[in-house]
């Protein structure tokens, strides 16, 4: 029986919704012909990640009749599906990074209980011999969170206090906090997957400079309009196509890289090297969600990342599955905070007169590119017609003009005391609480 990859809290609410899993199918393929779907009551349909092992091969849809999916039309399904050799570069990282690098896992919240308590089980759940959970509670106005932390007597597991509020500080603060080498991110409201940190690790050694890898955030659950509106409008789950990015070798297919920052990955799910982080200054505390951007802090470290000359991995097998905003209002907030944090994040780009030159230089050689790119994300942000009338009127419009409005947002959290680099002149001796 497969188990759906986040815990069911809700029923569906109409009758497009998908159940959602994964199946291995060098390992979980009955003999039967059909395979059995926990909680699956109400829905009709099936969306499976089909694995081989570590390595994702990608996405299919079924039909669900009496709790279950066929087997052969699974097998017929994933013969459709362009499969990518996953292959692990030998490269001189090997010799940086052993096979099961020590990893200290950041999860930052804010008086979510609820959420946390599940993120966090399946964190301790990983398959991983080597790895600390540092939870950051940032500016909760009770003690919640610490306390339910300092409940699970989990050695594995300890809380620090971040009192001012913005996902940057936060971030930062668990930077201070780690004591391993990695630092691997994720949120408060989803599930990882139980390979995740075996694939983060594989992730450096693909490369000799690699100093961040990211992997993907698929939908855990569309059950709602909404969670149906973003899993389209997003594209974390889109390529399942391992890539190494580096700014010393564009790549071909990414006609305004380093620019097109939504290929490398999301705030979720990705891991840095702590040595270098510091060497970067950490993450802006004028972006993130908690400052008056709302957004934007992991499209602009991955961009640093790049311009400091080194290399971003997109590791697919790293997997975090992520429960999507349910309801219209929650979306419209959500719709809003994104275009703030691009607008704010574009303003530091056109700020900055290395990268300003090199994106007047990008621009002028793929004008057409641009052009074409602007014009998709327009059309990706409007809903589809199966979906506008259960949403927020104008909410792609909305999200669009939101990013005019990054610039003015960015100024103010500079006037609020926000620095761009906060770790550059601050000890790298992990803070332990």
């Amino acid at each position: 029986m497969l188990n759906p990859a986040l815990e069911r809290l809700q029923s569906p609410e109409w009758d497009g919704a998908l159940w959602i899993g994964d199946v291995d199918i060098e390992h979980e393929m009955p003999e039967s012909l059909s395979l059995s779907l926990s909680d699956a009551e109400g829905y009709s349909r099936a969306r499976l990640l089909v694995r081989h092992g570590m390595d994702p091969m990608g996405f299919v849809e079924l039909p669900i009749v009496d709790g279950c999916v066929r087997v052969d039309t699974l097998i017929e399904r994933v013969r459709k599906l362009d499969v990518v050799d996953p292959g692990e570069s030998p490269a001189v990282a090997s010799a940086l990074y052993p096979l099961t690098p020590a990893v200290s896992v950041v999860i930052c919240t804010r008086d979510r209980i609820d959420h946390l308590r599940g993120a966090l089980a399946s964190v301790l759940a990983v398959d991983y011999q080597d790895f600390e959970v540092v939870v950051v509670d940032n500016a909760s106005p009770t003690n919640a969170t610490v306390d339910y932390v300092r409940s699970l007597a989990d050695p594995r597991v300890r809380v620090v206090s971040e009192p001012i509020a913005g996902l940057s500080r936060a971030r930062n603060t668990g930077l201070r906090a780690a004591r391993n080498s990695i630092v691997a991110f994720t949120d408060d409201d989803v599930a990882v997957d139980s390979l995740w940190l075996r694939s983060i690790a594989r992730g450096f050694r693909r490369g000799d400079r690699v100093t961040c890898v990211s992997g993907i955030v698929p939908s855990g659950e569309i059950r709602t309009h909404a969670q149906a509106y973003f899993d389209r409008r997003v594209g974390w789950a889109s390529s399942v196509t391992p890539r190494i990015y580096d700014l010393a070798h564009p790549p071909a297919d990414v006609p305004l890289f380093p620019f097109q920052v939504g290929m490398y990955g999301t705030g979720a799910n990705f891991a840095v090297s702590r040595d270098r982080m510091f060497d970067l200054g950490g993450f802006d505390e004028a972006l993130g969600v908690g400052s008056p951007t709302n957004g934007g802090e992991d499209l602009d470290m991955f961009f640093r990342v790049l311009m400091s000359g080194d290399q971003l991995v997109y590791e697919p097998a790293s997997i975090v599955w992520h429960r999507h905003r349910a309801d219209s209002d929650a979306l419209a907030v959500q719709a809003r905070g994104y275009g703030l944090g691009l607008g704010a994040w574009l303003m530091t780009v056109a700020t900055d007169r290395r990268a300003a030159t090199l994106a007047a230089r990008v621009a002028v050689r793929r004008l057409g590119s641009a052009v074409r790119l602007s014009v998709k994300m327009s059309k990706v942000a409007s809903p589809p017609d199966d979906l506008a009338a259960d949403l927020p009127d104008g909410i792609g419009r909305m999200e669009l003009l939101s990013i005019a409005k990054g610039p003015g947002a960015l100024r103010r959290s500079r006037r609020e005391g926000r620095v761009r680099t906060p770790l550059s002149e601050v000890s790298r001796v992990p803070v332990l609480d």
